[in-house]
């Protein structure tokens, strides 16, 4: 998968040098790229923004410096000339047949990255998102500041790549740095070859599957008696059936204590006896009422 990164800050990405995406680059499964938006930028200040048309607090990222970068990496595909009547089609030139690298290579050959833009006013980022994200072959992220990126630059891109605008949450961030290395995070840890042990994802909360819409239960390791703690005598059984019993149990008392709005999306026909019992004792109601109560 490739990356690229534009940003005022290249220097918050040297997360992506360590831990599990470090080895995802250095072993090739992520080709990364940070782009310095002042690179694009012409007086001797390096101006990103200005002050907001029809007034109001803040300032706004200016449409010059990012456009000159999407376009710097996501090259314009110019049409094709249109050879007077009378005269015949010319031969392609020496220079059309010029290789060109990296993202210019890929625009050359009619790929386009998806733009993904973090915005608190954008579709909420969740694991499902992360999954369609997974399977993409060139993500761009633009990493906003201030008040955002002049709305001319959102509606430009979109005549020439996909593109989506994505919230991490209901709140706000001072930029969009934090929140692409989040979500960089959370799609690269779903390529494969990425985790030692593929079946992690298959546990992960909110993972696709029968228990998407519960939290992932409580977890635990060597001593088996910590502090005085014990580790639950179920999980040093050696019962696997009963060990899975006891995880989705304990999955759902979490959802149910943690965020018991995720219990509204069970679907009926995927409880049990032992779910429908389980659920009644957390206090939420079974047995065809409605779960959203």
């Amino acid at each position: 998968m490739r990356i690229d990164i534009v940003t005022i800050f290249p220097e918050y990405f040297a997360a992506l040098d360590i831990s599990l995406l470090g080895k995802a680059r250095r072993t090739g499964l992520l080709d990364v790229h940070v782009h310095d938006l002042r690179g694009w930028t012409h007086d001797r200040h390096r101006t990103v923004d200005d002050t907001p048309y029809g007034g109001g607090p803040g300032m706004v990222m200016k449409p010059e410096p990012w456009g000159e970068a999407l376009d710097a990496i996501v090259p314009p595909t110019p049409p094709p000339p249109t050879p007077p009547v009378s005269e015949p089609t010319p031969l392609p030139s020496a220079s059309a047949s010029r290789p060109v690298s990296g993202a210019g290579q890929a625009a050359a050959s009619g790929t386009v990255p998806r733009l993904i833009i973090p915005t608190p006013s954008g579709r909420p980022f969740t694991q499902a998102l992360a999954a369609q994200y997974e399977s993409e072959p060139w993500l761009l992220f633009a990493c906003g500041r201030y008040e955002g990126i002049d709305s001319r630059v959102v509606d430009e891109a979109r005549t020439r790549m996909p593109v989506d605008e994505v919230s991490l949450g209901d709140f706000v961030l001072a930029g969009g740095e934090v929140a692409v290395l989040v979500m960089i995070e959370a799609i690269g840890r779903l390529l494969p070859g990425v985790l030692g042990n593929a079946d992690s994802v298959a546990d992960d909360s909110f993972a696709p599957g029968a228990m998407e819409s519960l939290l992932e239960g409580p977890v635990y390791t060597k001593p088996p008696v910590w502090r005085e703690r014990p580790v639950p005598d179920i999980l040093l059984s050696g019962h696997h059936g009963a060990i899975a019993r006891w995880r989705r149990d304990e999955a759902i008392r979490r959802t149910a204590r943690h965020r018991p709005d995720l219990l509204a999306r069970l679907a009926p026909k995927d409880l049990d006896e032992r779910d429908r019992a389980v659920l009644r004792e957390a206090g939420f109601p079974v047995d065809g009422e409605d779960m959203a109560d």
